[in-house]
């Protein structure tokens, strides 16, 4: 988009302070990865949960000068404001306004799942033939849709663009910004169908999107789908496609069969298509994408070429440790303009001063000139220490890029280059199209190069805790437990990510782990919750918070107060014993906690308990009268006291099964990796931890024949045993060893055969046709966390905290 400030207001009925004649292109909503300022407003966003108004400071300190608000400060000076009633309808007004100032064909993409890689597909289809804007990532929802429809401009011939819908009244707010020519609806499944009372209720809301489009193309194996569609808009035109005959576009052979060709039936028409991955949900995705392409006129072996041309689509960044204390972020799964932004979005969340970009030639359908005249002034703007060109285009117009540049005309030059050696404590960030292999600079740059990998997603951590967040009222508090490596996910790589994502506290167990995380730039709040005698030094010295259990702890730690000639009252947490009996000041010990509080230099920053059993249904009057002793000794202590601490018993369980004691403050844990007993729960968080390997060799085992050491297996018929590279010293306990325990390879289970060695084991695949080299799961969704554990004869913190350092841990973004 391109306005002035004051066209901005009278297209918005807004209130205009200031300049204008600004000119603002683009609008950022989020403080913490804005990533250019040139140009830009940053719209304040307020919510039930938030107010963007609280960052309106960090946006100005950034470089903006344009702020679309709901209030005005007037204590910010030379700034342009820009005063809305609401801010998420001013960008819907703005939005809708800028869609009807172009000529262009529609696509409109709903569904429950399949929508992002839909869209994906039909961009690489028709970007060479259209010049075509799409929803960056998965934008779809009541801010995401209007951002993706500010991205058109005069140019464009077509959009593709996703529409999201979570709640009841959503869509019909969405369509009347964008109503589609073409709308697509994909598969219905059970995503956001708990704010619904039935399936049919999400249907109806679903399909209001299609009240205005021409042509109406839909998944019509769902009854009710079809019935509705039909019904409901049989003056359009409709395209259904799916697995079942009735549909206008279904397969007509068994597409299972791997040996075949797959047919397709187009309406009256017959022809066959390439699939080489067959499971439901991508033939699914194919026969829509076929279906829109039909629409567009497209003959048959040009269909099939497009198809062929098809690449997977991999929506998430990466981000390993490297050598010489480096990080690498690698996004080089796809590389079009606005993946550029959002990765530029991405690294500004981690605390790395010096920053490093490789980046490659474009492969986008437009003008080379103006395109990378465009990259370069937005890499100009992240202010990069070196920036490495690979390519015969982009090497060209070196000259545009401030930061010192080097180029190659490969990949195996750069690495073969004597400077990608002398890079230290840089984040470097990989961003390549697929063509130059940039995955190998990631595997020439990493620190641990094992197949077996943990990997976090960092999106699922974050789901999780809001899902926990939405069961509490807005002002209730959120202390993150780090403790243990975060639960074996990693250090400072959890904390950094929630601490951009504001979470009031974290906990950790011992002095060193609070160190670690100060040394990497965490100004987070941490509680320490076993203050060890020898670590009171490092504590203060790393503004660490200590746990206080009792009066020995108490008086050795304000002793080294006193040494130290600490001014301020240093802040400390009182822990009370309400019914654990582990640790805690008792109620009989209250009245001399009080006067020895009064006495020293500290301040209560908390006070707070542990409950033993908050996840028993069966011990639930015992949780209360926990609770209740908790409320009763914490209100005796704060009256006794000079301070207004925060109270806070209620861990990820207590969350969820008793919410009305929340007090000021809750602590989550293994909720955060999407681990809950409470079955609605359960369905709503999202496994953030994948635990996998690779199949190393792939053997036929005769009957008669034995694995592994001591002979603890034997084959009772001929079969093929695969061994994976991972065993007791990466954590997997030999206990899960013949036949207790199973691992899976594209959603089936494995029996774990023979003795678990130390840095490998066996699996039986009987006559299953599997790969050496094809992943393997230990635990994910199948088996889940919570299954493997139960292999193992315990719980899922003990799998995670005994996964082996060794283990590489990578963290992704989708």
């Amino acid at each position: 988009m391109n306005y002035t400030t004051r066209q901005i207001a009278e297209i918005t009925g807004s209130q205009l302070i200031g300049d204008e004649n600004l000119h603002l292109k683009n609008i950022a909503y989020d403080s913490r990865t804005l990533f250019s300022v040139n140009d830009t407003a940053f719209l304040a966003i307020n919510t039930s949960k938030n107010s963007g108004e609280k960052y309106i400071q960090s946006a100005i300190e950034k470089g903006i000068d344009i702020i679309i608000s709901e209030h005005y400060y007037s204590d910010y000076k030379n700034i342009t404001w820009i005063i809305v009633d609401n801010s998420i309808q001013f960008l819907q007004k703005i939005a809708k306004y800028h869609l009807k100032q172009f000529y262009l064909k529609t696509v409109g993409i709903t569904g429950s799942n399949g929508k992002t890689i839909v869209k994906e597909w039909l961009y690489q289809s028709l970007f060479h033939d259209y010049a075509t804007v799409k929803s960056p990532k998965s934008f779809n929802s009541q801010l995401g849709l209007p951002l993706s429809l500010l991205e058109i401009n005069k140019k464009h011939q077509l959009g593709i663009f996703e529409v999201g819908i979570s709640k009841h009244a959503e869509m019909k707010i969405l369509e009347d910004i964008f109503p589609p020519q073409i709308g697509v609806l994909t598969h219905i499944g059970s995503a956001h169908s708990s704010n619904f009372d039935s399936a049919e209720d999400l249907i109806d809301e679903k399909i209001r999107l299609f009240e205005n489009s021409e042509t109406i193309i839909f998944n019509g194996d769902n009854e009710l789908v079809y019935n509705k569609i039909t019904e409901r808009y049989s003056s359009k035109k409709l395209i259904s496609f799916g697995f079942k005959n009735r549909n206008k576009v279904f397969i007509k052979n068994d597409w299972k069969n791997r040996s075949q060709e797959v047919f397709i039936q187009y309406f009256e028409e017959e022809f066959s298509v390439p699939v080489n991955q067959r499971d439901e949900a991508t033939i699914s995705n194919v026969l829509c994408v076929i279906s829109v392409l039909k629409e567009f006129g497209f003959d048959n072996s040009k269909i099939v070429e497009k198809l062929n041309s098809l690449k997977s689509v991999e929506m998430r960044l990466e981000s390993v440790n490297g050598i010489r204390n480096n990080l690498i972020i690698n996004d080089s799964f796809n590389l079009d303009l606005d993946s550029l932004k959002i990765a530029f979005q991405h690294i500004n969340e981690y605390n790395k001063p010096n920053k490093v970009l490789i980046l490659t030639d474009f492969v986008e359908g437009k003008n080379a000139d103006q395109l990378y005249q465009e990259v370069a002034a937005l890499t100009n703007e992240q202010h990069f220490k070196s920036v490495f060109l690979i390519g015969n285009e982009i090497t060209k117009l070196e000259r545009l890029f401030d930061a010192k540049t080097f180029t190659f005309s490969n990949t195996a030059e750069l690495i073969d280059n004597v400077y990608l050696n002398q890079i230290e404590n840089h984040l470097i960030l990989l961003k390549g199209a697929r063509k130059f292999e940039i995955d190998k600079v990631k595997s020439y740059l990493e620190l641990q190069k094992h197949d077996t990998v943990l990997e976090v997603n960092l999106n699922s951590i974050l789901h999780n805790i809001n899902v926990h967040k939405a069961l509490l009222k807005p002002e209730t508090k959120m202390m993150a437990m780090v403790k243990a490596y975060s639960y074996g996910l990693g250090g400072y790589e959890i904390a950094e990510f929630l601490q951009h994502h504001h979470i009031d506290y974290l906990g950790v167990a011992y002095a060193d782990e609070g160190v670690d995380l100060r040394k990497n730039g965490i100004t987070t709040p941490i509680m320490v919750m076993n203050p060890e005698q020898h670590s009171y030094n490092i504590i203060i010295d790393y503004n660490l918070e200590p746990e206080i259990y009792s009066f020995r702890v108490l008086e050795l730690f304000n002793e080294k107060l006193i040494q130290k000639g600490i001014q301020h009252r240093y802040p400390i947490h009182i822990k009370l014993e309400t019914g654990m009996h582990r640790l805690g000041f008792k109620k009989d010990e209250l009245s001399m906690l009080i006067e020895k509080l009064n006495s020293m230099n500290v301040k209560v920053k908390s006070i707070f308990s542990h409950l033993s059993s908050s996840d028993d249904d069966q011990e639930k009057e015992y949780t209360l009268a926990q609770i209740h002793i908790f409320n009763e000794n914490s209100l005796a202590l704060i009256q006794g006291i000079n301070d207004q601490p925060i109270r806070h018993i209620l861990n990820t369980s207590g969350i969820v099964n008793f919410s009305d004691y929340q007090f000021d403050m809750v602590r989550i844990g293994i909720g955060m990796v999407g681990v809950s007993a409470h079955p609605e729960i359960k369905k709503q968080l999202k496994s953030a931890v994948t635990f996998k390997t690779v199949i190393s060799q792939i053997s036929t085992v005769n009957k008669g024949e034995s694995v592994g050491y001591n002979r603890k297996f034997k084959a009772l018929e001929n079969t093929n045993i695969a061994t994976i590279p991972v065993g007791y010293a990466d954590g997997i306990p030999r206990l899960v060893g013949n036949n207790a325990g199973f691992v899976g390879i594209r959603k089936n289970l494995f029996p774990i055969v023979g003795n678990v060695c130390m840095d490998m084991m066996m699996i039986d695949l009987g006559d299953f046709v599997a790969k050496e080299g094809e992943e393997v799961i230990i635990f994910n969704s199948s088996p889940s966390l919570e299954e493997f554990a139960s292999y193992c004869k315990t719980i899922s913190y003990e799998v995670l905290t005994s996964i082996s350092r060794r283990v590489k841990r990578i963290y992704i973004k989708d």
